[in-house]
């Protein structure tokens, strides 16, 4: 896995490229994300980097994520630490974050990745790029087969009665090797959305380094203001923009002739 970042959903909106060709985006507060600590292999078994997003006010912070981040703060465990000889891992000396996340790599992390450090949008991607949004899906409650499954429902009409959006007879599935249980994978009527949902392989379209803004072409999932995950894509084997503008092209100039 690569190093990404944490941000919020803004909104959608649409920009012209030079050659006046329209890209529908979604507009994403990428970072800058304090790095907060450093996984090592020796000492945790894995490579990662764990970044953190958006200061919480101190007052609201409990001690432990106080403590996490600073330096100079007093407790009677990093006191028996050091009076034992345990060294306390380096801290980042900023505010305590809102949130929280760890990204694994498969190596150590560059040198100039240290605790302390802000990574911004830029240093971490570059237009053109493709990368993954992972993000939480609206929730949309308790709700039936119809909308949850798209189901085509029951008829309605011939005397039918009350039985419009039901889901039917599940004869098929009641039957699990004897168990009576139904089999697994059934869809029926439940919780839809508010579900961890990853869009892969979006591209890139544009970066505004002194806003912290990342534009990538399409939909990512959440509600605006949601929160966000962005990491370059771990899909292999992709053209990348220019190749699939070059086919785009062509496709369009043989829809022509």
């Amino acid at each position: 896995m690569a190093l990404g970042l944490l941000g919020l959903k803004v909104g959608m909106t649409q920009v012209f490229d030079e050659a006046g060709k329209m890209a529908p985006v979604t507009v994403i507060e990428l970072g800058p994300c304090p790095v907060l600590q450093i996984r090592t292999a020796e000492r945790d078994g894995y490579h990662a980097v764990q970044l953190g997003f958006m200061d919480k006010p101190r007052r609201k912070a409990i001690r432990s994520e106080s403590g996490h981040v600073a330096e100079n703060y007093t407790s009677k465990r990093r006191q028996g630490m050091r009076a034992a000889g345990v060294e306390v891992l380096p801290k980042a000396n900023c505010e305590p974050q809102r949130y929280i996340r760890e990204f694994r790599l498969d190596a150590a992390p560059p040198a100039e990745t240290q605790v302390g450090k802000l990574l911004t949008a830029n240093e971490v991607f570059k237009p053109g790029q493709q990368v993954d949004v992972i993000g939480t899906s609206k929730g949309r409650g308790f709700t039936g087969v119809m909308k949850r499954h798209n189901f085509q429902g029951l008829p309605a009409a011939h005397g039918a009665k009350k039985v419009h959006r039901s889901g039917g007879s599940i004869g098929s599935m009641a039957s699990n090797r004897g168990s009576g249980r139904p089999k697994k994978g059934h869809k029926a009527a439940g919780q839809y959305g508010n579900s961890q949902v990853t869009i892969r392989n979006l591209d890139v379209v544009r970066i505004d380094p002194e806003n912290n803004i990342l534009l990538v072409r399409g939909a990512i999932p959440g509600p605006n203001g949601g929160l966000v995950v962005v990491r370059p894509t771990n899909k292999k084997d992709q053209p990348d923009l220019e190749a699939r503008n070059k086919a785009e092209a062509a496709a369009a100039k043989k829809k022509k002739k």
